[in-house]
């Protein structure tokens, strides 16, 4: 826990204005600003917690949107999940952004995955099973990684598609 200067000062650079209810999504009236927890319960620290997670992923996200091997709606998918509890508004601005929002907003409400990311995925499990395969590894291994990649590339496949009219 910070002291009452401290989070005064930095709180708005973590996205909260200063006498934000950081769970909630109000506005603390006089009074209400318990130190150990918020309305909801969360304990101080762990919404510090998930703000960090969140806070995070939205960073290895932005890397990711410059560098052709990192992922980045998985980070975003993280990143809108720790917000969700930590600061609801947060997670609104991702599901709002013009680029990425779509596919963050079909995950969340539907679990939907566009054709394009199955086929991303799929390619780069291949790809990289492959690579793996070539350096030889040894049985044992290959079968792992193998079971793996196919357990994940059929869970991605099953999931169901945007569909083309919701377009928002």
């Amino acid at each position: 826990m910070l002291p009452d200067a401290l989070e005064r000062r930095y709180t708005p650079m973590l996205g909260f204005p200063p006498d934000f209810n950081r769970v909630g999504g109000q506005v603390a009236e006089d009074g209400d600003n318990d130190s150990k927890s918020d309305n909801a319960g969360t304990p101080r620290s762990r919404r510090w917690l998930w703000l960090l997670i969140g806070h995070s992923a939205v960073g290895l996200a932005t890397a990711g949107a410059v560098l052709p091997v990192l992922p980045t709606v998985p980070f975003l998918l993280v990143a809108g999940w720790a917000y969700a509890r930590s600061n609801p508004a947060l997670r609104e601005r991702l599901r709002n952004d013009p680029r990425f929002g779509r596919a963050v907003r079909e995950w969340q409400d539907r679990g939907a995955v566009p054709v394009k990311a199955k086929v991303f995925a799929i390619a780069g499990m291949s790809s990289g099973f492959t690579v793996l395969a070539l350096s030889s590894p040894g049985y044992l291994v290959l079968g792992g990684v193998g079971t793996v990649m196919m357990a994940a590339g059929t869970y991605v496949v099953s999931r169901p598609t945007p569909s083309a009219d919701d377009k928002t």
